[in-house]
């Protein structure tokens, strides 16, 4: 390939996606000036489905099947993600080709002027909890059966604007999409991992590319970040052993001291009364081989009887927030 030819990135039309992918284009540009980086957006099936429930439609690829298609096709070269929302198993023909270094993974609680003197834990009984996330709803109905939850979808501003409209009292959102959109002054209360574990990824951004291009795996050498990759590699993995999307209560945390990785997991009912969680630890090294233990692990613990009961209420195609 020539030095010369233009590469071009692949994005989503949101806001966030595209803040996201005009960082990578800029880091790409920074350490490769010879290089011509070009940008292309394109609208998914997830953009643009806005009344229905994630959860009712399914997730796979419903973010990234049409940037997909665009590299498959010879569109596009490379496309940027959330890594949360890159499934576990990607078409034949693509890799992920870099995972970038991690911001904040944690849930963030947001609040209106109306409920600016609590915290998650002293909020009013039945006080209304915006969330479109499975895992976020299952997590916090263990610990608050209290609060009242309901379904929530649009981009971070749509969302904002009905919170300060009072149709909710409070939002779960990602910490990460919230920094990355300067909205950091937002963060009413960091959600700490002891009350809710965090998505598969959240936080790192995944870089997909075909598979065998040498010339672009190569130029994204320089986005690369070890331990981000490697925990992400290990969540990853325990999702893919679950066989779980984004839309099913999986939960995860993971950190890395002195090359040692440990991975917490956990699998919940969608009503949150069942909840399994495990932590097993191993080299960096070996961080796929600590997914793949996790899921084990939790499998023995009662966990694929949860998530068995649970692909049977997705499929029935229940009311699963409310």
């Amino acid at each position: 390939m020539s030095l010369n030819r233009n590469i071009c990135i692949g994005s989503r039309k949101s806001q966030l996606a595209l803040v996201q992918t005009y960082f990578i284009h800029e880091q790409l540009q920074l350490h490769h000036k010879d290089q011509t980086f070009t940008i292309e957006t394109m609208s998914t099936q997830g953009d643009k489905i806005l009344d229905v429930a994630l959860a009712k439609i399914g997730d796979k690829g419903l973010f990234t099947k049409e940037l997909e298609v665009g590299m498959l096709d010879g569109n596009i070269d490379l496309a940027v993600h959330s890594l949360k929302d890159l499934p576990t198993r990607l078409p034949e023909g693509l890799v992920l080709g870099c995972i970038t270094e991690r911001v904040n993974p944690s849930d963030a609680l947001v609040v209106n002027q109306k409920n600016g003197q609590y915290q998650l834990e002293t909020l009013p009984e039945n006080s209304v909890i915006g969330t479109s996330s499975l895992r976020r709803l299952a997590q916090l109905k263990y610990h608050y059966p209290h609060l009242t939850f309901k379904d929530v979808r649009g981009n971070v501003n749509t969302r904002l604007k009905k919170l300060e409209d009072e149709q909710y009292d409070a939002l779960i959102l990602a910490a990460a999409g919230l920094e990355r959109l300067g909205m950091q002054d937002r963060i009413h209360q960091i959600i700490p991992p002891e009350i809710s574990l965090h998505a598969v990824g959240q936080g790192a951004l995944g870089i997909e590319c075909r598979e065998g291009n040498s010339y672009v795996l190569e130029l994204l050498k320089v986005l690369e970040h070890p331990a981000s990759r490697d925990c992400c590699l290990a969540e990853r993995a325990f999702l893919r052993e679950l066989e779980g999307g984004c839309q099913v209560p999986i939960g995860v945390n993971s950190k890395i001291e002195d090359g040692i990785l440990s991975l917490t997991g956990l699998v919940a009912s969608l009503d949150g009364k069942k909840l399994v969680k495990d932590t097993v630890s191993g080299s960096a090294q070996e961080s796929e081989n600590i997914g793949i233990q996790l899921a084990n692990s939790l499998r023995n613990q009662g966990a694929q009887e949860i998530l068995d009961h649970i692909f049977t209420e997705i499929q029935r195609n229940s009311n699963l927030i409310g």
